[in-house]
């Protein structure tokens, strides 16, 4: 059986950039789970938080037309993508 890895990331003081929606979309492509660290130079706030949450999941739903969700634990989001499209 294989073992399902997760894959890591961490949003920094840069911020949401496209670069970072391009490594998304490169790591979704053999995965559906991603694990995004938010670092404390990028935000303190836990609302401004989940609004980073969303907006990378309207962003990758606008580029890839298949729905990904997330979910916040403390300052770490996972971000699942869905296999049916809309």
């Amino acid at each position: 059986m294989a073992k399902s890895t997760i894959v890591n990331f961490q949003l920094g003081k840069a911020g949401l950039t496209e670069s970072f929606i391009d490594s998304l979309l490169k790591t979704f492509k053999n995965h559906e789970l991603v694990k995004v660290s938010i670092l404390k130079s990028c935000c303190r706030d836990r609302q401004e938080a989940k609004n980073l949450a969303l907006e990378i999941c309207q962003k990758l739903e606008k580029l890839e037309n298949k729905r990904f969700t997330s979910r916040l634990v403390g300052y770490t989001m996972f971000i699942r993508k869905w296999r049916k499209k809309f």
